[in-house]
């Protein structure tokens, strides 16, 4: 038995090593520069969390990364006509993108009336299963296509009134879906907007983590971003500086003590 054992932990450090000097597969993000810096993008069948202040517009990177390949943009807090004319006013095709209207089912009613269904638990419950179901048919209709998934935003989800269990089954059935497919899902969350315990669950499970932030100097404001964990690749500790132009504009200088 223990030189079962041995060879076994052989095998397993001689797998390591293969892993280690080919490096994982990676996909791009369609953002070019930020691609470079990650030596071709993000590793394939990631779960990625971005955590955005909401006044730095880092929704414009959703835009950018519907660019890549084929898109399923799930849309929370807007009308999916919104965000199809902010991605042609910057410019980028949205020919590729199929929007998931979460927005629309959950805050009006048939005949496109307003309703405030916000705190009701049976209503909450059914958005979720609602969501679940489109992921399932995503799963069916698009198996063998090189595609994205982007929830626009996640901190919805994390503000239902509902089980805690519901929103990790949720978490679970999105993190599966991500590798099953073997594609790029981006989870965009707002800063202060849901309770930190619910964020940390999915800060958890989720293979990469972006972080932007806002730096207020004397003159003028600088939005950075972080991306403190990949897994499958070493973390860069630099911070990206960027803005938003036509798109997402990185500077690749270096800041000077």
């Amino acid at each position: 038995m223990a030189e079962l054992q041995n060879v076994s932990a052989q095998d397993a450090k001689a797998g390591a090593n293969k892993i280690a000097h080919h490096g994982p597969v990676v996909k791009p993000t369609g953002i070019f520069i930020l691609d470079r810096s990650l030596g071709g993008g993000l590793p394939a069948r990631s779960l990625v969390y971005f955590s955005a202040d909401a006044r730095s517009m880092s929704e414009v990177f959703l835009y950018q990364f519907t660019q890549a390949r084929k898109t399923y943009y799930f849309t929370t807090s807007r009308r999916p006509v919104f965000i199809q004319n902010d991605i042609l006013n910057l410019n980028f095709d949205p020919s590729n993108v199929t929007f998931v209207d979460i927005y629309s089912e959950y805050y009006l009613t048939q005949f496109g009336e307003m309703v405030d269904n916000i705190g009701n638990e049976y209503v909450d419950a059914k958005i979720i299963e609602f969501t679940e179901y489109n992921l399932k048919n995503i799963v069916t209709d698009a198996k063998d296509e090189d595609v994205n998934i982007i929830i626009d935003n996640f901190s919805f989800y994390m503000n239902l009134n509902v089980n805690l269990g519901l929103l990790k089954r949720l978490t679970n059935i999105l993190y599966e879906t991500t590798k099953e497919m073997d594609c790029l899902t981006y989870l965009f969350g707002l800063k202060n907007s849901h309770p930190e315990s619910v964020e940390n669950d999915i800060l958890n499970s989720s293979d990469v983590i972006f972080d932007v932030a806002l730096d207020r100097g004397i003159d003028k404001i600088t939005s950075k971003l972080a991306i403190p964990k990949i897994r499958g690749m070493v973390p860069s500790a630099d911070m990206i500086k960027f803005k938003v132009g036509d798109g997402v504009q990185i500077d690749t200088s270096r800041d000077i003590a």
